[in-house]
């Protein structure tokens, strides 16, 4: 989390081909260990950091293949209620709607 931290410039740039409008990470400690959980809400045509070119997300990659647990599934949460300024949602529409 610090390298990410550090790099909030270069996090930046890969958010636009990655149609990321929002990337949270939220950590708890649990037992003395410490559990990372994303929060993202990509766009429908956005690029996977898995094929990016830019040196930040093929570190970020690096980084999931060693901490995320292939054992433990990830949650496909559907919203229920969702609330943000409408100047907000107008900047996350794609350029052209």
């Amino acid at each position: 989390m610090a390298f990410l931290n550090a790099n909030q410039d270069a996090v930046r740039e890969t958010l636009e081909p990655e149609e990321m409008y929002v990337e949270t990470i939220f950590h708890e400690v649990v037992d003395g260990v410490d559990y990372l959980y994303w929060y993202s809400v990509q766009g429908e045509n956005g690029q996977s950091a898995d094929h990016s070119e830019h040196w930040l997300d093929k570190h970020h990659v690096v980084f999931w293949q060693e901490c995320i647990d292939e054992i433990f599934p990830g949650e496909d949460l559907t919203t229920r209620v969702h609330m943000s300024p409408r100047r907000v949602e107008a900047a996350m529409r794609p350029r052209g709607d």
